[in-house]
């Protein structure tokens, strides 16, 4: 029965995730039109952009290649993993054992391949150059999330996610100021990692300060809506990732049953909806950055999480 439990959990989770990937960027984007005082879409829009553009054969450039076709592919394939991954509305999922956040962080850095690839394919000067200012930003991105994994692991003595967020759901470690430095890092990171403001803005088109929008110019139809599709799952998923982490509370425990799950999926669509109001209120009160001072955006992330290691590891030695 735990067995099936496990299971039946597992495969819950990924629906969840893949539903709720399409509703979480329409229900920012109307929260942030709502604060700005316009009616906004439905936050069921996105569901009926991503059918329009399924229904449509995708273009391709005279100079790509087969990385145009398989890329979307990948990347979307990596992101599905990385979100099985993370946990939700339950403990003890199937894949609970293999959850790490380092494996994590490998899968999102493949789906970043995928998509500086796609980006350079085509061979334009946009696709070039987005490319390019992905894989900047990745160097201080990516060390910043893996120095926040090593503050968790001197803390749970695991990087399994599953057993971070019984750590901290326990209580045992108290209020700490590197907690508070790894989450600013990860929220950093976070922004970074969805195109989000202040680092980027996905609701412009202006050439010059693109960076993901860019990659993704010379893709259309299925194409181009597996792309929106992945770059909402990877919205989700850090969402997730951080309501697992910082916010490990109302979750089902591992083998529990039906009503047990039902708390736990009311507490998982409470803190991913807190999640969201708190990412609209965030844009909705803070202007883009030049592209230029992303890189001290993230470098000051990166500091941050080298701090926080640097003061458990510290408190740890005269414990």
């Amino acid at each position: 029965m735990v067995v099936l439990g496990a299971v039946l959990t597992q495969m819950l989770h990924v629906a969840l995730m893949l539903a709720a990937a399409p509703l979480a960027v329409g229900l920012i984007r109307w929260l942030k039109a709502r604060m700005t005082g316009r009616r906004g879409a439905s936050p069921l829009q996105p569901f009926r952009d991503l059918a329009k553009l399924c229904a449509k054969r995708p273009l391709l450039a005279e100079n790509a290649s087969v990385v145009s076709e398989v890329a979307p592919y990948l990347a979307l394939a990596a992101t599905v993993v990385a979100a099985s991954l993370v946990p939700g509305f339950a403990r003890g999922m199937a894949f609970a054992p293999a959850a790490d956040l380092v494996l994590v962080a490998g899968l999102l850095a493949m789906a970043r391949m995928a998509l500086a690839l796609n980006g350079m394919d085509a061979g334009t000067a946009f696709g070039g150059m987005g490319a390019a200012r992905e894989m900047s930003f990745a160097v201080f991105a990516e060390p910043a999330l893996l120095v926040s994994a090593l503050s968790f692991a001197i803390l749970a003595g695991s990087t399994n996610l599953d057993q971070i967020g019984a750590v901290l759901r326990d209580g045992a470690l108290g209020l700490r100021v590197s907690l508070g430095f790894a989450a600013v890092a990860m929220g950093a990171v976070a922004l970074a990692e969805n195109a989000r403001v202040p680092v980027d803005n996905p609701a412009t088109h202006l050439e010059l300060t693109m960076v993901h929008e860019a990659m993704l110019l010379e893709a259309s139809g299925r194409h181009l809506a597996l792309w929106e599709y992945q770059a909402a799952l990877k919205l989700t998923l850090w969402l997730a990732l951080i309501a697992a982490v910082f916010l490990p509370f109302g979750a089902a425990p591992a083998g529990s049953g039906p009503l047990a799950w039902l708390v736990g999926l009311v507490a998982w669509g409470a803190k991913m909806g807190g999640l969201c109001l708190a990412l609209a209120v965030f844009e909705g009160a803070i202007a883009k950055m030049r592209v230029f001072r992303v890189p001290e955006f993230l470098g000051a992330a990166l500091l941050l999480a080298l701090l926080a290691a640097a003061l458990l590891f510290v408190s740890t030695g005269f414990a």
